[in-house]
């Protein structure tokens, strides 16, 4: 989720107000006996899941699991009907709405990128990297120094240095997705959500976008929604299988797709 630069920041008081007296956990995200249900169907059940600081994580499961939804639940979209989801140490996320927890430091990547297309790849960068946008700011420093180092240095990270000057619209599919990573790096997330990145890309874009989230992951927890079991070797981290709204499975790629339960309700023999 993309946060208007304009917005104001989460108040230090309110912040306060919703952590916990004590820290909970070390660490990064702490999802701890969590369920929802919709109209009778429960789409989250008891689940539990712990990020850590600098942790990439792959989340794999049949559709209908509840990836989409623990994702809704984690960026305030969906609030809980029961269980913690807290943030960095003691921040209960289900009492924010999604602005606020945006704001904190949670990105959140959708399945289908979003751009401005009518503007440059660079436009659409500086556009989203955080910066001083008072009417003092704009008048007089619209164009900092500070702003295009900032700039220049996100498109070496999503590998769009040579496309500065293309408009987005112009782009190739995988190369979007790569524009939108970008986009939420600029807001220097703590946290980011990506949802299916390789779907839809060819196998070179594939492999590239792997690339990529291996070194997001060096300075960035990330969590990676995706099917693409070929991808998630190429990822090399720590899996976890969903199923029903619970955590069906977790380890290494190995271990999770030869898990007898794993193989029956979501890879097939």
């Amino acid at each position: 989720m993309l946060i208007d630069p304009m917005e104001t920041q989460v108040p230090v008081e309110a912040v306060q107000a919703i952590e916990r007296p004590q820290v909970v956990t070390q660490s990064l995200l702490y999802l701890d006996g969590v369920s929802v249900s919709f109209d009778g169907f429960r789409a989250i059940n008891n689940l539990s899941l712990v990020i850590e600081p600098g942790e990439m994580r792959a989340i794999i499961g049949p559709n209908g699991a509840g990836k989409t939804t623990m994702m809704d639940i984690i960026t305030g979209k969906t609030k809980p009907d029961s269980g913690d989801v807290i943030f960095d140490g003691s921040i209960d996320l289900t009492q924010l709405d999604e602005t606020a927890i945006a704001n904190l430091g949670i990105g959140r990547k959708f399945q289908k990128p979003t751009v401005f297309e009518m503007h440059t790849v660079e436009d659409n960068i500086e556009m989203a990297v955080k910066a001083d946008r008072t009417v003092f700011g704009t008048l007089f420093s619209r164009h900092s120094a500070e702003i295009w180092r900032r700039v220049d240095e996100l498109l070496g990270v999503v590998r769009l240095g040579d496309h500065r000057k293309r408009l987005a619209g112009d782009l190739s599919h995988g190369q979007k997705q790569w524009l939108e990573i970008g986009m939420l790096l600029a807001q220097d997330p703590k946290l980011l959500l990506v949802d299916e990145p390789a779907a839809g890309m060819t196998d070179v874009e594939t492999a590239a976008t792997a690339d990529l989230l291996r070194d997001i992951a060096k300075t960035h927890s990330v969590v990676v929604v995706e099917h693409d079991m070929g991808f998630i070797r190429d990822l090399g981290v720590k899996v976890t299988c969903l199923h029903e709204g619970s955590v069906l499975a977790e380890g290494t790629l190995d271990q999770v797709s030869s898990d007898e339960r794993v193989i029956e309700v979501y890879l097939g023999r």
